[in-house]
């Protein structure tokens, strides 16, 4: 998890070094046509330093956002997967089979998808498959 979190911040400062050089350079070449082979860097460093703090930041939240919403909807998905519970009886030759949703499982209780609450007796063994 830290490597991950290293590398995404390796690859935003990355960026924002190549889009700041690349700016620069657009800049540069603008009052270069514009001045006729003068140029000021002084007077537009600050200006173009700003624009890239700001993209920076922008760039940033919306990282942030993207992937808060896709670890959302990962663990969405995960909480709404289908399981088979598999209950088994003392005197029953034959288990029981219920479909149930992974978020509905409880310890010793579960509501299958047909909206069924099953609770698991103290002399009944309860075997989940599709964790």
């Amino acid at each position: 998890m830290f490597g991950k979190t290293l590398l995404t911040i390796g690859i935003i400062l990355v960026a924002i070094v190549w889009l700041r050089n690349a700016r620069r350079a657009r800049i540069q070449e603008e009052q270069v046509s514009a001045g006729g082979g003068r140029t000021s860097p002084a007077s537009s460093a600050p200006r173009s330093r700003l624009n890239d703090y700001r993209f920076a930041a922008w760039l940033f939240l919306a990282l942030m956002i993207g992937s808060g919403a896709y670890l959302y909807y990962l663990r969405w998905q995960d909480e709404h997967a289908v399981v088979t519970v598999i209950l088994h009886r003392d005197g029953s030759n034959e288990p029981v089979t219920y479909q149930v949703l992974k978020n509905e499982l409880g310890n010793r209780a579960f509501t299958t998808i047909d909206g069924v609450r099953v609770t698991v007796a103290a002399s009944e063994r309860m075997e989940v498959r599709g964790l």
